[in-house]
């Protein structure tokens, strides 16, 4: 490894945090003037690197280093550039400039397949509220009626595309086959505090949860604080408390992680029994059939106490994404890698979080690495890593691209 190349990283992401649209803050949201700026410094990074450069349909930058004898398929590596509202620096952005300076590193090796290094422009969604689209237009899975939808200040995306600079009718029309990928590699934070619990730089991934969101409305009875007793009470906020601690405790027992996030009273008054309250759930879990029992097991739970309590329960499922595993091979490469530059055997563990790896899924085997943050903090600007660390998670991914150009992989 070149002296200082955590450092330098560390640099290059101060830098890109200075593509945003807030003055004492990050944010960077899909086809706006920041990520035009962000991506062109991405560019001169990757030319000066050697990198043969281009953006795609939907605005993603691309940085391939090309083989003179390309027999096998393409390597990608990559993450987002984009941020969420008031963000850190390093979420999607540190696996991108990993990937650069790795490919820096290899520039005078010679190796039997391009790899293509991207930074995709829009994973997390903030301003047409929805996510994954620089990964989807990729691999497959853009759908034309994205091009309608429209952001808070009513301008749709195909329009953005235009202003932008891209033709919104060729959006995911480049899209990549299975055939030419090999694999798709993604470095990123932990967004979790397992590795700082466990003193180390970085961890091999197993898989991504899925994931499923519902809102439940509950409906009583408002009535009078002072003259309704207790026992005659149909309170909507009660039975909402009583499933509440009911998702906690399935949550602690099983395999798998339910929020409840959002909640809303109505009417909201300090001398009025609740009648009606809306609540979310979030369900995850990397192994998909627990996800699907939880979800079941849960409405069942909710629906029991709902009846007991003589409340209406209804609910809705306003999104949902399947897990998502790690190629076997993949996950076993990263773990001899990490020996190789820990001493220690690695730590495998699988991420709450959803990934832009999880698209590119659909074409390709997968491989994450996970880099220790301070106290498992993101989406926040306290978001912190150590240099050491990057520089062990650059030194993973440097032996990893070349252990790949030595193996086959085989299938899952």
């Amino acid at each position: 490894m070149t002296q200082g190349s955590g450092e330098k990283i560390l640099q290059r992401a101060d830098k890109m945090a200075q593509f945003s649209a807030m003055e004492e803050g990050l944010t960077r949201a899909y086809l706006t003037k920041e990520h035009k700026q962000a991506h062109q410094q991405l560019s001169d990074w990757m030319i000066n690197a050697g990198l043969e450069v281009w953006q795609d349909s939907v605005g993603n930058q691309w940085g391939r280093k090309t083989s003179a004898n390309p027999t096998q398929s393409t390597i990608i590596i990559g993450s987002h550039s984009d941020t969420v509202v008031n963000a850190g620096k390093y979420d999607g952005n540190l696996g991108i400039l990993l990937g650069l300076e790795a490919l820096e590193q290899l520039s005078g090796v010679d190796l039997p397949f391009h790899v293509d290094l991207v930074a995709f422009a829009d994973e997390e969604g903030v301003r047409f509220n929805t996510t994954l689209i620089g990964s989807s237009a990729v691999a497959g899975c853009f759908q034309p009626a994205w091009l309608d939808i429209k952001d808070d200040q009513n301008t749709a995306m195909g329009e953005a595309m235009l202003s932008f600079g891209l033709s919104p009718e060729l959006a995911g029309k480049d899209a990549r086959v299975a055939e030419e990928v090999k694999a798709y590699l993604e470095v990123h934070i932990e967004q979790g505090p397992v590795l700082e619990e466990l003193n180390l730089p970085v961890g091999v991934v197993t898989g991504i949860a899925g994931a499923k969101r519902y809102y439940f409305s509950v409906k009583g009875m408002a009535g009078h604080a002072g003259t309704v007793p207790h026992a005659l009470r149909m309170d909507a906020l009660c039975g909402v408390a009583e499933m509440i601690s009911a998702v906690e405790t399935y949550g602690l027992e099983h395999n798998v992680v339910a929020t409840v996030g959002k909640c809303d009273v109505k009417p909201s008054a300090v001398n009025v029994i609740p009648g009606e309250v809306t609540f979310s759930l979030d369900t995850r879990s990397a192994v998909q059939g627990d996800l699907e029992v939880a979800c079941s097991e849960l409405h069942f739970q909710l629906e029991q106490i709902a009846q007991r309590r003589q409340l209406k329960l209804s609910s809705e499922m306003t999104y949902q994404a399947s897990a998502v595993p790690c190629h076997p091979q993949l996950q076993q490469q990263w773990g001899m890698v990490v020996k190789q530059q820990t001493g220690k055997e690695a730590c495998l563990l699988p991420s709450g979080a959803g990934h832009d790896a999880m698209v590119m899924a659909n074409i390709t085997d997968i491989g994450m690495l996970f880099v220790r943050c301070e106290k498992g903090i993101s989406h926040n600007p306290r978001e912190q890593v150590n240099e050491q660390d990057v520089s062990v998670a650059l030194n993973c991914l440097v032996d990893m691209v070349q252990l790949l150009a030595t193996s086959d992989l085989t299938e899952a």
